[in-house]
């Protein structure tokens, strides 16, 4: 007589989540004690701290990115393509609404996914706060196809700017958000603008780019330590950038921003990188206790609060520490409740006890492309924190993606990823191109 093996379902393919379908998979799945499935509505894979070397094509997702089918091959677990929609807790199942492609027909249709232990690990979308226009005239970087979208965009201007007789002319761009993501846009905007030289667009100059970066916060990079956002901002200053702080945006149009006191901000190019908050189809949902974010707030555990058998984990996940503050939807986050969530899953297997969830902060690293990196590490063994930029916070940063690679592909993997990036530098563009 056959026994049924316990199935784990996750949910989304973003850091946490593939790092732990991978674990599982070499844990659990290739010892045949569970089966392991993750979905994903896309089939690749991209860091997403990458998304914005994406939009500026500073690095090509067809190159850098992880093929979900072909990995889950090699690491003992399933992969099927599909968007969450909804959930039976009584019958534990979840249903996958239907797949269409660009013309709208139908390649899969309306499925149901039975569980015994499910992981919610959808990550966030970009928050814009029903603010008018933004949907309609923005550019968004939550997602590999935003991230192209706003690539081709950006080449097809950089294009015309170099065509046109004018030498007077230049391309605006408004990018509303301080962030960790409006900066670095901002920074490797500048970057690819001349690098076009090397390619034939010789009209082309960061002298004939113009970027607004607006925060509505009294400095840019809030969540971040002061002395971080001061270096951030002198270096965008450096570079050019205009830099709005406690600048509130009220309306988008299709000639740009207007804000709160009613100042025209022109803008050929727009993008909204302000606020994340879970998808909106969580709370449509009507299951879980959520934040105003639609965040799903969880145990110790990183159960949900309504059904014990549903972990969470990554930035939909509303954890709150000690302090009374909720974890900060960063990737280092993700990564430590994707190893929390691995441990307590096996010991729910074995009917041992689970461990509680602690977060900790390592620091914070932004990325201003090839110009600075600036930084903070918090050490281990006091709790000292540590100030770094130049070399050194650039390598750390590097690092960062590296340690994302060896959880899903291995040392040895990684390691050939590394020199094979090498050796295609020779060979390939330093920007895509098309």
């Amino acid at each position: 007589m056959s026994i049924t093996k316990p199935k784990i379902v996750v949910i989304g393919g973003g850091a946490g989540g593939l790092e732990l379908a991978t674990q599982l998979g070499h844990k659990l799945g290739k010892k045949k004690q569970a089966e392991i499935l993750l979905i994903d509505k896309n089939r690749t894979h991209i860091w997403k701290p990458l998304l914005h070397e994406v939009a500026t094509g500073s690095i090509d997702p067809d190159l850098d990115g992880v093929v979900y089918s072909a990995h889950a091959a090699k690491h003992h677990y399933n992969f099927q393509l599909g968007t969450f929609c909804n959930i039976d807790q009584s019958n534990k199942t979840i249903t996958l609404a239907p797949h269409l492609d660009e013309l709208g027909h139908t390649i899969l249709p309306k499925r149901t996914v039975r569980y015994d232990h499910l992981v919610i690990a959808i990550g966030s979308v970009s928050n814009d706060f029903n603010t008018p226009g933004i949907k309609d005239h923005c550019y968004f970087l939550d997602s590999n196809q935003q991230a192209e979208r706003f690539q081709h965009s950006l080449l097809d201007s950089f294009t015309r700017l170099h065509q046109d007789d004018n030498q007077q002319q230049s391309l605006n761009i408004a990018i509303v958000g301080g962030g960790a993501t409006g900066v670095e846009l901002s920074a490797e905007l500048y970057h690819v603008s001349e690098l076009l030289k090397l390619y034939g667009l010789t009209n082309m100059s960061s002298k004939r780019l113009h970027i607004h970066l607006i925060e509505a916060g009294p400095r840019i990079l809030p969540a971040l330590p002061e002395r971080i956002a001061v270096s951030a901002k002198r270096e965008l200053l450096k570079l050019g950038v205009n830099v709005r702080e406690q600048t509130q945006v009220k309306e988008a149009t299709e000639q740009g921003f207007i804000t709160k006191d009613e100042e025209h901000i022109d803008a050929d190019i727009m993008v909204w990188a302000a606020g994340v908050k879970a998808p909106d189809f969580i709370k449509d949902l009507g299951v879980f206790d959520l934040t105003r974010s639609n965040q799903i707030k969880v145990n110790e555990f990183l159960q949900s609060t309504v059904d014990e058998s549903i972990f969470v984990l990554g930035d939909c996940c509303a954890f709150t520490q000690e302090d009374g503050k909720l974890v900060p939807p960063r990737a280092q986050s993700a990564h430590q409740m994707a190893l929390c969530v691995e441990k307590n899953l096996i010991a729910t297997l074995k009917q041992q006890p689970l461990c509680g969830f602690k977060y900790s902060d390592h620091g914070s690293l932004v990325n201003l492309s090839r110009y600075s990196t600036v930084g903070n590490l918090m050490g281990n063994l006091t709790s000292n924190t540590f100030f770094i930029e130049g070399k050194i916070a650039r390598f750390m940063y590097i690092s960062l993606y590296r340690m994302h690679q060896r959880a899903i592909h291995g040392s040895a993997k990684t390691f050939a990823l590394w020199i094979s990036e090498k050796v295609l530098r020779v060979v390939r563009p330093k920007m895509k191109l098309h």
